[in-house]
């Protein structure tokens, strides 16, 4: 699904990756773990582009992220992302949080095609019967896609037990509670992959446990996943890769028995003596 080769970023004269090359196949878990300022979190935010690569290459069902001509914003419809600090807008409610990707997007489509039909009536009407453009079918409207937006979000909160919050802000909800609903606001994208950037750092150690379930009933169902993460546990427990990234580099890679068991790399096993 995913074909990282060489990747690399600089801020300036600083190297944060060098040389990252991995492939994601549909339905991994692979998480990825290192020491602070390692270049993990710069790895996952340059998968979706939300960090420019300075080179190497991205290749996504086909196609290669880095190429200018490549729209972004199409792939990233199907590349969720939970961020560290959740990242919800604090100005809407749970619910209008998650209707808001799909709305959006679903709504532009609606205006492109409504807009390509009002072009091709007009230039139809200089032309002959048999040179006439078909018009673009529109089987939805507006008001439908938001209705079936909420129906969705209702049903992914009822998921997660929080549809009661539906209309409340996030300033209402405990750290774990806003996670889940990221985790769902991403979900409400169908995406094909998601990008969990330590989804659990900020929370409370109470409250990891249900934001981890959470994303290992997602790891069960099937839903490929890269996780950057101090969550050793987890990782051994529903991860199916490893990765172990210092200095902008992977160090070590492998399955979690192999890894976590018998690490090859002095470094890996230096990190793993004083987190497990």
């Amino acid at each position: 699904m995913i074909d990282v080769i060489n990747l690399q970023k600089q801020f300036g004269d600083l190297k944060v990756l060098n040389g990252i090359s991995v492939k994601i196949e549909k339905g991994d878990i692979m998480c990825v773990i290192g020491p602070s300022g390692s270049g993990k979190s710069t790895f996952l935010r340059c998968l979706n582009c939300m960090e420019d690569p300075t080179g190497g290459s991205i290749i996504f069902n086909g196609e290669d992220l880095t190429d200018f001509k490549v729209d972004i914003n199409k792939h990233r419809r199907k590349m969720g992302m939970v961020f560290q600090h959740f990242n919800l807008f604090n100005n809407k409610t749970v619910i209008q949080n998650i209707m808001f990707a799909p709305v959006f997007v679903q709504c532009e489509e609606l205006k492109q095609a409504k807009r390509q039909n009002a072009r091709r009536q007009f230039t139809n009407l200089f032309k002959a019967a048999a040179d006439q453009k078909e018009l673009v079918p529109i089987t939805t409207t507006k008001k439908e896609i938001k209705e079936k937006a909420y129906r969705q979000a209702m049903k992914l909160l009822k998921r997660i037990g929080l549809e009661e919050k539906a209309d409340v802000y996030p300033s209402t909800l405990s750290g774990g509670q806003k996670q889940r609903v990221a985790i769902v606001r991403a979900l409400a994208m169908n995406p094909e992959v998601i990008l969990f950037d330590e989804p659990t750092s900020a929370l409370d150690p109470e409250m990891v446990g249900e934001v981890l379930d959470l994303m290992k009933d997602l790891a069960r169902e099937g839903m490929t996943m890269i996780v950057v993460t101090h969550e050793m546990g987890f990782a051994r427990e529903v991860a199916n890769k490893m990765l172990f990234i210092d200095g902008g580099q992977i160090l070590e890679s492998g399955e979690p028995k192999e890894f976590f068991g018998n690490p090859q790399n002095p470094r890996l096993k230096e990190f793993l003596s004083k987190v497990l």
